[in-house]
C-alpha cells in the first residue's frame, strides 16, 4: 500500500517506520529537516515540506496514494489546513490525527471518516492494563466492547475451551490464544517467543501461562479481570 504520512514526530514517525517494516511504500512529509534526515533511511522516502503550501504537493505523488495519515501533533492550525489540502487533491482515505475537541469537530464537518487521538487511546489503554489486574492489552471497539487480551486462570490448565463453557459461563468469545514457544535461531540458540495458535474452536485446550484474546462487553472483561486478581 502506498501512504503518505504528514507529520514525523514521534507519533508519525513511529507509524512510519512500523508501516514500512511491514511492507509498505511510506512517504513521511515534514517541514523540519532535523526530523526528515532522521528518518530517511528507515522508510521509503522522507520529504522536507511545508504540508500548508498547497503548491508544494505539486511534486507529491498524492494521487497515487492509497492512505494519507495527518499526524501533525504540535499546531492544530497546520493540521487542519493539511487535511484540507490532502482531500482536495486526492480521493486516498484519510485518517487524521485530532488535538482537541474542536478539532474533532472540524474533521467531522470535512468528511474525516476516521479520527484517531493516540495520548488519549493510550492514556485510556494503560489505565485498563492498571485498573484490570488480569489485562495484558485492550482494544476498544467501541464504549461497550473491546478485544482484550487477558491472562488464563491456574484452573484452566489442560482443559478445553468446551470443559470450560467458557462462552456461557464468562459471556466472552475467544478468538485466539497466545502461547509461548520455544524457537531455535539460524545460529543455534534458543528463546521463548510469544505465538498465536491462528484459529481455535471449542477442543482448544488451555495452558497456565496462556493469554486469550477475548471479544466482549466491557462489564464482562472487567468481572474476569477482577477474577485473576483475587
Amino acid at each position: 500500500m502506498k501512504i503518505i504520512i504528514f507529520g514525523l514526530g514521534n507519533f508519525g514517525m513511529s507509524l512510519a517506520v512500523n508501516l514500512t517494516e511491514t511492507g509498505n511504500e511510506v512517504i513521511g512529509i515534514d517541514n523540519n529537516m532535523d526530523k526528515v534526515n532522521i528518518v530517511k533511511n528507515k522508510i521509503s522516502h522522507a520529504i522536507c515540506m511545508d504540508a500548508t503550501n498547497e503548491s508544494a504537493y505539486q511534486a507529491l505523488p498524492i494521487k497515487d496514494a492509497d492512505l494519507a495519515v495527518i499526524a501533525i501533533g504540535e499546531n492544530e492550525g497546520a493540521a487542519i489546513i493539511a487535511t484540507a489540502v490532502v482531500k482536495k487533491l486526492t480521493n486516498a482515505r484519510i485518517i487524521g490525527r485530532s488535538l482537541s475537541p474542536i478539532h474533532d469537530t472540524v474533521l467531522d464537518a470535512m468528511g474525516i471518516q476516521t479520527i484517531i487521538h493516540p495520548e488519549q487511546d493510550f492514556a485510556d489503554r494503560l489505565a485498563k492494563k492498571i485498573n484490570l489486574k488480569g489485562i495484558v492489552d485492550n482494544f476498544s471497539i467501541d464504549k461497550n466492547y473491546s478485544i482484550s487480551e487477558i491472562k488464563a486462570l491456574p484452573e484452566f490448565d489442560g482443559k478445553t475451551l468446551e470443559e470450560l463453557q467458557f462462552r456461557e459461563k464468562f459471556n466472552l468469545t475467544v478468538i485466539t490464544i497466545i502461547r509461548k514457544k520455544m524457537r531455535k535461531s539460524i545460529l543455534g540458540t534458543t528463546s521463548m517467543v510469544s505465538q498465536s495458535e491462528g484459529f481455535i474452536d471449542k477442543e482448544s485446550i488451555i495452558y497456565t501461562d496462556d493469554i486469550l484474546v477475548v471479544f466482549g462487553l466491557n462489564k464482562d472483561i472487567g468481572k474476569f479481570c477482577s477474577r485473576t486478581g483475587k
